[in-house]
């Protein structure tokens, strides 16, 4: 009996033995700290989108000079080519939003001294259809135009899908309210940081692209990365400013 006890018990143990083990993976905590002016506080960039993309800088510079190179329209240049009127381009930069539907469209935004004409006459609209004031709110967005509801974050996103179509396996995370993001499962190597299409951040725009790398030790850690477009000791990468372009009519 204690013979056959032990044989179970040393079978078992090799089975176990030739089990294979879990690929430990690392985490990449991004953290995104930026000032609009040299006056203006440091705080986290909200709702941004990043990627990690594999390789190094060089590997990648094909897309790093596409990147730099991107002929790009501000979300302010768009709208008014698209004739917006001044107080909903106002609304859109209050939230730092690309469209509509980045923050609720509230009562106040269609009557009194705060209305946004867009919405006041989609409002309108709305109600002649339905009748009702709470539907013709919830449904307001149908009844702008598309080039007002999204036309600039799909103009965005076409130009995101053109310049990382060559690219192989890559992540990409958005920023919460604090400027914080995650990357995870991610093996060692060395990866570029970007965010792609340039942030609009005050009177420039900031694009990144640095190099991080994951290391075997970083491998079942969590690596924090800070990045800014303001230089200091623990800022990882620092982003490049340029001018905001003006407007064709301006």
């Amino acid at each position: 009996m204690r013979l056959a006890f032990f044989t179970v018990l040393l079978m078992v143990t090799v089975v176990l033995a030739q089990q294979p083990t879990a690929q430990q993976t690392g985490v990449l905590r991004l953290r995104v700290r930026v000032k609009a002016d040299d006056t203006a506080p440091l705080k986290g960039l909200a709702r941004k989108r990043f990627f990690l993309i594999p390789g190094t800088l060089e590997q990648n510079r094909a897309l790093i000079t596409a990147i730099e190179q991107q002929p790009l329209t501000t979300r302010d240049c768009y709208y008014k080519q698209h004739n917006a009127s001044a107080q909903l381009i106002n609304w859109l930069q209050e939230g730092d939003c690309e469209s509509v539907y980045c923050r609720s469209i509230e009562n106040e935004f269609v009557t009194g001294p705060k209305a946004v004409p867009e919405f006041a006459n989609a409002f309108a609209a709305n109600h002649t259809e339905f009748g009702n004031d709470l539907i013709a709110l919830q449904w307001l967005t149908n009844y702008l135009s598309p080039d007002l509801r999204d036309g600039f974050y799909k103009d965005r996103q076409r130009t995101l899908q053109t310049l990382l179509k060559q690219t192989g396996m890559i992540q990409s995370v958005m920023t919460d309210q604090k400027g914080s993001a995650y990357f995870t499962d991610l093996g060692p190597g060395t990866y570029v940081i970007s965010n792609v299409i340039p942030t609009e951040l005050g009177q420039t725009l900031v694009t990144w692209n640095c190099e991080v790398q994951i290391k075997p030790e970083d491998l079942a850690t969590e690596k924090p990365y800070l990045i800014s477009n303001r230089k200091d000791k623990t800022v990882k990468c620092v982003g490049i400013e340029k001018p905001k372009p003006l407007c064709a009519a301006d």
